[in-house]
């Protein structure tokens, strides 16, 4: 099982990670999503597409754009439809 933490929570966890360039894109469903927050936040990447961001909100501390997804993702990365990754001090193991 991997999870990903930050600030004592477990953000998710999940025997069904896609890893992609050294990150875990957990599925959707098995990120606690009372802990995101929207975030404007968008990024390219030229084969992947556009990613959108959450931010993490735990205990009262935030951690900005923390999370992301494609939402519509390139045919060549649409193994990661529907998944979300985390980066900014979120420990996956």
């Amino acid at each position: 099982m991997i999870e990903a933490r930050w600030n004592g929570a477990v953000i998710a966890s999940s025997d069904d990670t896609v890893v992609v360039e050294g990150n875990h894109y957990f599925p959707a469903n098995s990120v606690d999503a009372a802990l995101l927050r929207p975030s404007s936040t968008t990024t390219i990447c030229p084969w992947k597409g556009t990613a959108h961001y959450h931010s993490l909100h735990v205990d009262g501390a935030d951690n900005p754009d923390a999370a992301w997804y494609y939402p519509d993702p390139k045919a060549k990365a649409e193994n990661i439809r529907d998944r979300i990754a985390f980066w900014k001090g979120v420990t996956v193991s």
